[in-house]
């Protein structure tokens, strides 16, 4: 497996590995681990959301009736899009493209911002109606309440939240890889960062298939 080298200079490998390859396939190891630590995490919440779906029915369908599948359905395509595009964008970095890596990885940027204004704008809405989680639940229909959404809420702010950050966080990354594919950081030789940052992007995309249809379409 192709390992670590900037396109200008030969990589360097830390002093405590073997070898360049070495060093790719601990850094790989342990971004595995990582991710592990992050399905374990949100498997957590999978399983609660389960258990009290089989529990009460009746509420959860009533929340997902109150969600807009068509706004879910569209970040859908955006992370999906985006997906591509990261993988792309690592492709370009194993192949010496270093400027349509960063343009495909500006453009996995964008998807992830679009992600999150279309959450906001979902967000805005439901605060704006009161459905909030727990003790804050205060729909301007009573009938909601009589339907105790308040549980169907604290699951879907507490996932929808948590996948958001994780939103965020990969964001973040991906503007630190894609100024470094700009910069020429990333050849054949040397990508171990993008493809830690793309393996991170796709877990967060993965997670959100399943919150899609769990949240919005379980009715």
């Amino acid at each position: 497996m192709s390992t670590g080298s900037v396109s200008s200079t030969e990589h360097h490998h830390a002093h405590h590995f073997n070898s360049a390859e070495h060093e790719f396939d601990a850094s790989m190891l342990g971004i595995w681990l990582f991710l592990c630590t992050e399905i374990l995490m949100f498997g957590g919440l999978f399983v609660a959301f389960f258990i009290y779906h089989a529990k009460y029915p009746e509420v959860f369908a009533a929340g997902a009736a109150t969600l807009d599948w068509k706004l879910g359905a569209l970040n859908t395509i955006i992370l999906l899009i985006s997906s591509y595009t990261m993988a792309m964008g690592i492709h370009s970095c194993q192949t010496n493209k270093g400027k349509k890596a960063f343009n495909y990885l500006a453009v996995t940027f964008v998807c992830g911002l679009g992600f999150m204004v279309i959450k906001a704008i979902e967000y805005s809405g439901k605060i704006g109606h009161g459905f909030l989680p727990g003790k804050f639940f205060h729909p301007h229909d009573a009938t909601f309440e009589a339907a105790n959404q308040a549980l169907y809420y604290s699951f879907y702010f507490m996932m929808t939240g948590l996948h958001g950050l994780h939103v965020i966080i990969g964001m973040g990354l991906i503007a630190w890889v894609a100024i470094r594919a700009k910069r020429g950081d990333f050849s054949s030789k040397f990508y171990t960062p993008v493809e830690g940052v793309g393996l991170f992007w796709h877990l967060v995309d993965l997670v959100w298939i399943y919150l899609f249809p769990l949240l919005y379409l379980v009715g």
